[in-house]
């Protein structure tokens, strides 16, 4: 079994770094040392989505992942895809008017979100939507609701540390611009809000 030590890595290096080992040595069990919090996440759903299995073990400096089974792989070129519906929410206001009037639509679009009979797969949040998941937001609950339905949210964790708001991150997950993009690349429909 192969180690690799991704201890100290800006994201979305661990991710990437994993993917190629994955590429390189398609069926082999993978080790990897990662830090605690959004890299142990982001390369656990990384493998995870995958088919792959992981087993997680705590270090005193970190964690230590085995990845193990046949991954599957997302689907390349540029035809027609029947992937999820995937939601990007890159603010946190709706619209280009007053900034009050955009919050108020925003908080009303994601509240009627769990109005309704098809949902997104993923939400991903990205620069000020950030917030929209993070201590003091209105639709907190109404984004816990959502992934209690099933949908994923994901939030930039590059965005979040910008905004110093990691620590306040109240629903969802951290995500990385790698997970983002190829969700994007590979979602069957790519909604913009």
């Amino acid at each position: 079994m192969k180690t690799m030590d991704c201890r100290n890595m800006a994201c979305p290096l661990p991710v990437v770094t994993v993917k190629r080992a994955l590429e390189d040595a398609p069926g082999e069990a993978l080790q990897v040392l990662l830090d605690d919090g959004a890299p142990r996440e982001n390369v656990a759903r990384f493998a995870a989505n995958r088919g792959l299995t992981v087993t997680e073990t705590t270090l005193e400096d970190g964690v230590a992942l085995v990845i193990t089974g046949e991954a599957t792989t997302a689907r390349k070129g540029n035809g027609a895809l029947t992937g999820p519906t995937v939601m990007l929410i890159a603010s946190d206001r709706l619209g280009d008017g007053p900034e009050e009037l955009g919050r108020l639509l925003m908080k009303n679009f994601i509240i009627t979100l769990l109005e309704l009979d098809r949902l997104p797969d993923r939400l991903m949040f990205v620069n000020s939507g950030v917030l929209l998941a993070t201590e003091g937001s209105e639709v907190v609950e109404a984004l816990e609701k959502l992934g209690n339905r099933g949908v994923e949210v994901l939030s930039c964790g590059i965005c979040l540390d910008y905004f110093n708001r990691r620590n306040k991150l109240l629903a969802g997950a951290v995500t990385n611009m790698f997970t983002i993009a190829e969700s994007l690349l590979t979602a069957g429909s790519v909604v913009r809000v």
